[in-house]
């Protein structure tokens, strides 16, 4: 008998449920399309829509939060910086704390199955589209491949699709036309909340901060185009002379009309047409309403506005670094926030329907790598002195600050090259170098001769030898030696000794090298 699955809180959930997605039997919501209420927005209209949605009906201001992204680019571009460079972090599987060998297990056989689950990358993006909305809903289509059950598709649906709950305005349920909607099915769902600040969550969304200056800035830009196609062109006053016909009249209206697009016009002879200069006019007030809003929105999505250049102006490395340190803070709270939510509603579903519950404490959790490495300089320079000195710094220690993993069981790693032997004079030289006793440079000279002395000796020594190991007697040695002294080659002892005269010579008459 299979083992039954249950859910993050206790509850039993049926294998066959599994198979068919929750929104399949909701066909009326595939039909449903924007209602794009950007248009024509009023001061007034987006009150309304935002009032609406704290009183449980989300799916205008929804509708309203897509329009903004895709018709304000400077928004659109803010809000995927910040989603964006989420998806430049490092992932993994981590197990619980002290684990044993099967949690171990556990966490590995997941990090496997998440490498497998195709545009993973895709599923992070639309999980934080929730930081605009305040949540985001993927749902999840499972298959059986052999005896694994695993994520067919995981799909983003529309926040209209929505709405809160009555009881609980801080659940989220499925459209179904009943009042309280349908309650969202076990596994079948990563539901994404993101507080980008406190309250309800229809109330928690960033959009609704951005809603505003959205609004004012469209007005603005209305505005500057109307002002350039006022007082941006010269103005063309056409001129009939009196008792001009009503079809005369017409027909230079059309000509001073046509005249501005096409730069060409007939009109009857004895009518004129002139260039008045246009009227003056500043366009600086708007602009700056413009630039306002965008420098707000950038303040709202990315805690500065030096990072991108919303005020059009250059800034200085010192202030840039500091907003660079207040995006990084959104990033890792970013980041914390999506972890949990992947652990509870993708590792844990993933692990309970193919291995079984487990004790909800020791569960593996989905991690984002948020550390910065460290300076890899500094650390080289600083670690020698501060073990010189006593310091006792755990190897784990370096490796974590600066993001180098320890090697594995017969993993090569990187080494000094094996010390060559040196000769004698570098050796001292080297030894000088360091402060330690050493032979002064003489000494240095006369150990190179010494070292190459046997080498010349050998032809010679070696005969004299063998004739002391045949003579029988001293009188005898004495009276063969000079015989075999004749007959020696010494040419290349008095090679070596003609050398290292010359050389003592030279360095007799040179200036001794200075000792420090």
């Amino acid at each position: 008998m299979a083992q039954q699955i249950l859910d993050q809180f206790g509850r039993p959930i049926e294998r066959a449920a599994l198979k068919e997605p929750q929104t399949s039997r909701l066909g009326h919501l595939a039909q449903e399309f924007a209602s794009h209420p950007s248009r024509g927005l009023t001061p007034g209209k987006l009150a309304r829509i935002l009032a609406d949605a704290e009183q449980g009906d989300i799916a205008a201001q929804h509708d309203l939060f897509l329009d903004m992204e895709e018709k304000d680019g400077h928004v659109y571009a803010e809000m995927s910086k910040r989603k964006r460079a989420l998806l430049t972090l490092d992932w993994d599987i981590l197990p619980p704390r002290n684990p044993s060998k099967a949690e171990e297990d556990d966490a590995a056989w997941l990090r496997e199955m998440l490498l497998d689950v195709p545009n993973f990358e895709d599923v992070l993006l639309d999980c934080l589209d929730g930081i605009g909305h305040g949540f985001a809903a993927l749902e999840l289509e499972w298959l059986l491949s052999g005896r694994e059950w695993l994520p067919k598709a995981i799909t983003h649906r529309p926040q209209s699709w929505f709405q809160p709950g009555r009881e609980n305005r801080n659940e989220l349920r499925l459209r179904d036309n009943t009042p309280d909607g349908a309650e969202l099915r076990p596994f079948g769902w990563i539901l994404h909340t993101h507080r980008a600040k406190s309250g309800y969550i229809a109330r928690a969304g960033l959009h609704r901060v951005l809603a505003w200056p959205y609004l004012f800035k469209n007005y603005s830009v209305r505005d500057l185009a109307e002002f350039l196609e006022i007082y941006g062109l010269p103005l063309r006053l056409g001129k009939y002379p009196s008792g001009a016909s009503d079809q005369e009249k017409l027909t230079l209206l059309r000509a001073v009309s046509g005249i501005g697009h096409n730069a060409a016009g007939i009109i009857p002879e004895g009518m004129m047409i002139e260039f008045e200069e246009a009227a003056k006019g500043q366009h600086d007030p708007f602009e700056a309403m413009i630039n306002w809003c965008e420098r707000t929105q950038s303040k709202a999505i990315l805690g500065g506005t030096l990072t991108s250049q919303a005020d059009g102006k250059s800034s200085t490395n010192a202030l840039g670094n500091v907003h660079n340190e207040v995006r990084h803070d959104l990033l890792v709270s970013d980041a914390i926030q999506l972890a949990a939510t992947l652990t509870r509603d993708l590792v844990y579903p993933l692990l309970a329907i193919n291995r079984g519950a487990r004790d909800p404490r020791r569960l593996p959790r989905f991690a984002f790598d948020t550390r910065e490495p460290e300076d890899l300089k500094l650390y080289a320079d600083a670690l020698p002195k501060l073990v010189e000195v006593g310091f006792e710094i755990p190897a784990d220690y370096v490796h974590d600050k600066l993001r180098i993993p320890a090697p594995k069981d017969g993993q090569k790693v990187l080494g000094l090259p094996a010390a060559q032997p040196q000769p004698p004079a570098a050796a001292a030289r080297a030894a000088l170098k360091a402060g330690a006793p050493a032979q002064d440079e003489f000494d240095v000279f006369s150990d190179e001769l010494a070292s190459d002395w046997e080498r010349v000796t050998a032809p010679l020594v070696s005969p004299i030898e063998q004739l002391a190991a045949e003579c029988g007697s001293l009188e005898e040695f004495k009276a063969r030696l000079p015989q075999l002294l004749e007959r020696m080659d010494t040419a290349a002892l008095t090679e070596a000794l003609a050398q290292a005269q010359f050389a003592a010579a030279i360095f007799g008459r040179a200036e001794p090298p200075e000792v420090t």
